[in-house]
């Protein structure tokens, strides 16, 4: 239990950093007061997500690997690095706490004047006509599938016999960094089903019609990784 318990507080620290970095710090707000901070936009967003997979690797790395993804877990599935229980347990409390991140930040929103959930409300992925860079639904899918591919990647590479384990944190943190710098006008970046789920179930809306997309491509990716990885790079005593 304690290793589910460690994916569900991580994946609630993720979710409620990196989409509460969009939701709450993204622009200047109230864009009306002249002296308002500033927003952190694109590059602070990235660094929120990037910077929320650095701390926790080290802090419960340890304990369950630390995926807070449910594409991470099919992969380290398909590469045989995890048992289907555990990999069942992983994915159920990474849902349940990406949901319940998603409700804190719509709690602590609901404290802000003017506030409404609108369309994509809390940080929630999407595509098209009114979605930050207006992209298509095959731009969106084809981004998901590459980005969640070099993530993993890096995942496999990092952790691996061949890598640095006391650096393997950072180097999986900015990776998701630069993926975000990427994805973010084109989907939002998901390249994780728990991260989109939890705000798209409270959006409703268009966030929850599209949810589907970000449930397939990044488990599609990351299952073309683990194959690439088992069959090409992995050293053989760890296969």
């Amino acid at each position: 239990m304690k290793k589910y318990l460690a994916e569900f507080i991580g994946t609630f620290s993720l979710v409620l950093i990196g989409c509460g970095s969009a939701v709450v710090a993204g622009k200047t707000i109230p864009i009306t007061v002249a002296d308002a901070p500033s927003g952190i936009g694109l590059l602070g967003i990235s660094l929120a997500f990037g910077l929320a997979v650095v701390a926790m690797a080290y802090a419960i790395g340890p304990i369950s690997g630390c995926h807070l993804n449910p594409a991470i877990t099919v992969a380290m599935l398909v590469a045989k690095k995890i048992s289907i229980a555990d990999s069942i347990g992983y994915i159920i409390a990474q849902f349940i706490g990406a949901t319940v991140a998603a409700c804190a930040l719509m709690a602590i929103q609901k404290g802000a004047p003017g506030f409404s959930m609108g369309e994509w409300a809390l940080g929630s992925n999407g595509w098209g006509p009114g979605y930050l860079g207006n992209y298509t639904t095959t731009a969106a899918f084809i981004t998901e599938v590459l980005l969640t591919f070099i993530f993993l990647f890096v995942i496999f590479g990092a952790t691996s016999r061949l890598g640095n384990p006391n650096m393997a944190g950072l180097a999986i943190g900015f990776t998701l960094v630069i993926i975000n710098m990427v994805g973010i006008p084109i989907t939002g970046t998901s390249v994780n089903p728990a991260r989109s789920f939890g705000p798209a179930v409270l959006a409703g809306g268009k966030a929850f019609q599209q949810l589907w997309l970000f449930m397939i491509a990044p488990v599609i990716g990351g299952i073309l990784a683990a194959i690439l990885w088992r069959t090409v790079f992995e050293p053989k005593h760890e296969a």
